[in-house]
């Protein structure tokens, strides 16, 4: 749990910073625009406070991709937070500045724990009611003409409600390819990369639904390291894990289409294989067998590393359970076991069939 909680937070703080950039590109824009805009209309001064603002988004940009992201983040403060009050001020209320300031309140809201979120909050709202309240004693210090001053609103709505809906976009993305990730990690098996057993009886419940519906065959297939424990006593468990590792890998491999291969617990891996009836089982766990047989696991400087799987097929019938079928193949696993190792056996619904030497 805490491992995906730390993950959660992760990937929520990598998301901020990486959007705090692209919002700075973006703002730095959206001054230009202002510059060209206050030269055009004025006040005159209006525009140079503009081109100030650009170099202090330019600079921040910077900062943020070298990761000093506090001095960063103070900077953007004072950028929104002095332009929107020195344009409210100036133009007035009307101009549409102190829309600015609202985007603050879910940056702030995502930042942490609930005793880094008061003071900052509360500082904003304390600034936009003190910028109405001055706003609406003093008046417009630098009025401009009624068109210029409706432009001047329609453009800052119009870009408080494209960035608003820009970051609350980006964040939905970023949860949901979160969300993803935790659900794959969740699925798999650590060590090597295959899914888990928990996983694995999910996916094979809906399988035997689908399998039912559609009159098709589903098979089981366990596999077994032979005498892993031997491989852990003589050679190490980081052997031992490197032993698993590569097995895993030749099992994904020997998987056909729609087949699915997990680590089962320990040394055992379950296969999963849609479309298939006993004898095709049967053949595919021999190849299996074959194949981990004939590829051994390479080490530097030492002797390559062999190793054998025992394997128990067995195929679902249409009047028994998961369980049940599970326990069958497990049952032709401990049979091809005690022939021997390093062959497959095939249990039937009634009987077990005779085993295969792979």
């Amino acid at each position: 749990m805490d491992l995906v909680m730390n993950a959660r937070r992760t990937t929520a703080h990598r998301a901020f910073w990486l959007m705090t950039r692209r919002v700075t590109i973006l703002a730095a824009s959206v001054d230009a625009i202002f510059f060209v805009f206050f030269l055009w209309s004025g006040p005159a001064y209006m525009a140079w406070i503009n081109l100030l603002s650009i170099g202090l988004y330019i600079t921040a940009n910077r900062l943020l991709a070298y990761r000093y992201n506090t001095p960063a983040l103070w900077l953007i403060w004072l950028e929104v937070t002095g332009h929107a009050v020195i344009g409210t001020l100036a133009v007035g209320w009307n101009a549409g500045f102190h829309y600015y300031l609202v985007m603050f309140i879910p940056a702030i809201m995502v930042s942490g724990y609930i005793s880094r979120i008061v003071v900052p909050l509360a500082a904003l709202f304390s600034i936009y009611v003190g910028m109405y309240l001055a706003s609406s004693y003093y008046g417009a210090l630098s009025p401009i003409a009624g068109h210029a001053l409706l432009m001047l609103y329609l453009f800052n709505v119009t870009v408080f409600f494209a960035m608003a809906s820009y970051t609350a976009r980006f964040f939905y993305q970023r949860v949901r390819q979160s969300e993803n990730r935790l659900r794959e990690y969740a699925a798999r098996d650590v060590l090597t990369g295959l899914f888990n057993r928990r996983y694995l009886l999910e996916l094979a419940g809906r399988e035997q639904r689908r399998a039912e519906r559609e009159n098709a065959g589903l098979s089981l297939a366990i596999a077994d390291i032979d005498h892993f424990k031997q491989i852990n006593d003589s050679h190490g468990h980081e052997t031992g894990d490197q032993v698993l590792v590569h097995i895993a890998g030749i099992l994904e491999r020997c998987c056909r289409a729609g087949d699915t291969v997990a680590r089962w617990g320990g040394e055992e891996f379950l296969f999963l294989l849609p479309n298939t009836n006993a004898d095709e089982a049967a053949l595919f766990a021999t190849r299996v067998c074959e194949t981990v047989a004939g590829q051994p696991l390479p080490r530097n400087g030492q002797p390559p590393l062999a190793s054998t799987l025992s394997l128990g097929v067995a195929c679902l019938s249409t009047d028994e359970t998961l369980t049940e079928a599970l326990a069958r193949a497990d049952a032709a696993l401990y049979q091809s076991k005690a022939a021997g190792r390093n062959r497959v056996t095939a249990h039937g619904p009634a009987n077990a069939q005779p085993a295969r030497r792979a």
